[in-house]
């Protein structure tokens, strides 16, 4: 800015050459006196120092010259008056530059600093230069802040101190130094004022720090460049990124005021590695406690190593949290999974372990197990090379002895694994847009409450969510959706499973899920599986179909209510047992199955809603409600909505206790199953034992255990016809199944009995 060329505004005075009427001894205002034909003043054409000069004699105690001329003095603007001068002889004086403060109509701006710094004169001969600056704004460097209502200016030199001295006096040169401040006036700070190169190989680590201490809350500018930074750098200011840096992994740009995805896309100009860093800082700054993606995709070439991209945090437990974006994977063999075959043996009495891994060293750290006895989602937890051991995720129910193992590390688009302990961590609404390509996310082996909240993991190869530990321990995921890739497949070629879990307190609620192999394999306790949509069905006829929830563990304590469960069904196992026969505990026990919608479509009679799989004899039933649900086959029926799979053992029904199952609704269900079961029987020739079978009416091939009440339907006839009065004695458990009881009279009668028979004590 210089107003000079952009509003053709004379600063500059005429030379003293010119004439001395429009210089005053005065305040330079209208009628004040001139040195025109004064005798203590007189031009000077020639002098060593100065081509021409005015000489003045100094008499009075504020010698006055000031400019007749009105210099405008715009908003914004800044003017540097300088003068130079020298003493010549007599009593030496000081100088300062000088002016008078005019406002509209003439008048007089009088509450305004209207003198600079002053300046001794020591020396005949010297040549001294003085200057000053005003303008309208008090900014450091500004000696005369005159505000707005100074419209123009009288400028010249006070000449104070002793009287009696003559001084030369230079022409007076006003000019425009608004460029100065421009920086100050547009609250920027530039890197490059203070060092920094832009070149790509120089740290401008110093730079950086110093033009953060200089701003002041003001705006830090980094010019187009590539800027290196060796070092962190924390900006306590807004920065503008228009060139970008680079630095080292384990360096930190912690941008503080202006802490989101889209600043460290123009800082790094890439939206992974930004990704990374700004992950980084988040886990680095107590300033933040969210990293906004701005609605952004963010295409990520391969996995991401979350804590390689903090590497000096090993574990976090402060709540930090994701949000507000895509993460789209991209790319092609980094995502592919890695497979290692291995023999190692296996002891029950060491159950977590395998020994005498060979080639342990290769085993991913994460990596699923697969081989004869290994149950559903066993994960590769921790590796000692030294002693050729892997710690598992879970037992094996039947693995004694040495076999081939096969493991696979799938690949996740978020891997936090690399965390010791990662707690209170959120994503809320990002998409994980894996595309077939990869899996969703790999949690840290500890830590509590990891939660997604709103989010959709799209497409996963593998898996959505995986736990390889207990870093799912009170992990929370409400109102997402799991988006099968599989989605094209008939269910018994799917393999992908959109979640694990591990440990206790887990809270699956108002999620939607589609054509998984599995929605949930939930081992630990104290889960709550709430108002989710399931559905996993295909468009084959009597079509096979598999489990949406897996239940792994005895003692389950969880609650599954009020979800809608298409196509699919419950299944409780406790395949994680490496002695898996029931030798103590509570065996299968604290599970209620409440108010759910159980839709079947086309599928084979033999599907049911909820499966019970026992890996060992002697197990049974110790506290389940199964209540409210309403069960529902389309397009043919099913047999019954509960069932024991006892492929590897049965449940010992004569052991059952507090087992309900009741208000359920039944359509297209043959065997519509109570307990306490509710039945009439009809005995329609005289007997003495009336023989009762509730094979239909009870459920899990439950037992006749106990009669809690016959009552007649009208009156019980003798073989002649004649009223009986008399009441049976029961005989429970009969029958090769004990799914009978026997009403025995007293003699030989017919009629109806309403019974009331439970399959537990």
């Amino acid at each position: 800015m210089n107003i000079a060329i952009t509003d053709g505004v004379e600063l500059v005075p005429p030379a003293f050459a010119e004439g001395l009427d429009v210089w005053s001894s005065g305040n330079g205002t209208p009628g004040s006196d001139t040195y025109d034909g004064d005798p203590n003043a007189v031009f000077v054409p020639s002098d060593q120092d100065f081509a021409g000069c005015l000489e003045l004699y100094k008499t009075n105690a504020t010698q006055k010259l000031r400019y007749m001329g009105e210099t405008p003095l715009l908003p914004g603007a800044y003017l540097r008056v300088t003068a130079r001068v020298k003493a010549v002889s007599g009593n030496l004086p000081s100088v300062r530059i000088a002016g008078w403060a005019g406002a509209a109509g003439g008048g007089h701006v009088s509450d305004v600093t209207e003198t600079g710094p002053a300046t001794a004169l020591t020396t005949y001969g010297e040549v001294v230069e003085i200057t000053a600056i005003i303008g309208t704004g008090m900014r450091v460097g500004v000696d005369m802040a005159w505000g707005t209502a100074a419209l123009y200016g009288h400028f010249g030199v006070d000449l104070t101190g002793p009287t009696g001295g003559v001084v030369r006096i230079d022409d007076i040169v006003i000019e425009d130094i608004t460029s100065a401040f421009l920086r100050d006036m547009l609250s920027l700070v530039d890197v490059r004022d203070f060092g920094a190169l832009g070149d790509g190989t120089t740290d401008d680590t110093a730079a950086f720090a110093a033009a953060n201490a200089a701003a002041e809350g003001r705006r830090v500018l980094v010019p187009a460049g590539i800027y290196q930074l060796d070092d962190s750098v924390t900006f306590d200011v807004p920065v503008i990124f228009e060139g970008t840096v680079t630095m080292p992994t384990d360096k930190m740009l912690l941008l503080t005021r202006n802490y989101d995805l889209a600043s460290y896309v123009d800082a790094f100009g890439d939206e992974e590695l930004a990704f990374k860093k700004a992950f980084q800082a988040l886990l680095n700054n107590s300033d933040h406690a969210e990293l906004d993606l701005g609605g952004r995709k963010v295409n990520l070439s391969g996995p991401v190593d979350m804590q390689a991209a903090v590497p000096n945090k090993d574990s976090y437990a402060t709540r930090r949290v994701i949000r507000n974006g895509q993460l789209n994977a991209t790319g092609g063999a980094a995502w592919d999974t890695e497979t290692v075959t291995s023999q190692a043996s296996y002891s029950a009495s060491n159950g977590r372990t395998l020994s005498d891994v060979a080639n342990v060293a290769n085993i991913p750290v994460g990596a699923l197990v697969e081989g004869n006895g290994v149950g559903r989602e066993v994960y590769v937890t921790a590796r000692n090379i030294g002693a050729q051991e892997l710690t598992l995720s879970a037992q094996l129910h039947d693995a004694e002895g040495t076999q081939t193992y096969t493991f696979r590390d799938f690949k996740y688009m978020l891997d936090f694994s690399g965390f010791s302990q990662l707690s209170k961590f959120e994503l809320t609404e990002v998409e994980i847009q894996c595309n077939g390509i990869a899996s969703g996310i790999r949690l840290a082996p500890a830590g509590s409450v990891f939660s997604l909240h709103h989010c959709i993991l799209n497409k996963p190869k593998d898996r959505g969510v995986t736990s390889i530990a207990e870093g799912c321990q009170g992990m929370i995921i409400d109102n997402c959706q799991f988006l099968s890739n599989e989605d094209a497949l008939d269910v018994e070629d799917r393999v992908s499973i959109g979640l694990n879990v591990n440990a206790n307190d887990v809270k699956l609620r108002h999620n939607r899920i589609t054509r998984f192999l599995h929605f949930a394999v939930l081992e630990g306790q104290n889960h709550t599986v709430i108002g989710n949509h399931l559905f996993q069905g295909d468009t084959n006829s009597n079509g096979v179909r598999t489990a949406g929830i897996v239940l792994i563990g005895n003692y389950h304590c969880t609650t599954i209510a009020a979800n809608y469960i298409d196509n699919c069904w419950i299944e409780w196992t406790n395949e994680h047992d490496s002695t898996p026969d029931f030798t103590s505990g509570f065996s299968f026990a604290s599970l209620s199955i409440t108010d759910n919608i159980c839709l079947c479509t086309d599928v084979a009679d033999w599907f049911s809603f909820i499966v019970i799989k026992p890996f060992g004899s002697g197990h049974y039933l110790n506290g389940l409600s199964v209540t409210g649900n309403k069960f529902r086959s389309i397009s043919g029926s099913i047999d019954r909505v509960e069932r024991i799979d006892s492929s590897h053992a049965p449940l010992d029904a004569s052991r059952f206790k507090n087992v309900t199952f009741e208000a359920n609704t039944f359509h297209q269900v043959s065997r519509q199953v109570t307990n306490p079961a509710r039945v009439q029987y009809v005995e329609a020739t005289p007997a003495k034992t009336w023989v009762v079978s509730l094979t239909d009416a009870i459920p899990f091939d439950g037992m006749a255990r106990r009669v809690d009440s016959v009552v007649s339907v009208g009156a019980i006839k003798t073989a002649a016809d004649q009223t009986h009065y008399g009441v049976p004695f029961i005989r429970t458990e009969q029958g090769g199944s004990g799914d009978k009881v026997d009403l025995v009279w007293e003699e030989e009668v017919q009629g109806e009995v309403a019974l009331t028979v439970r399959i537990d004590l």
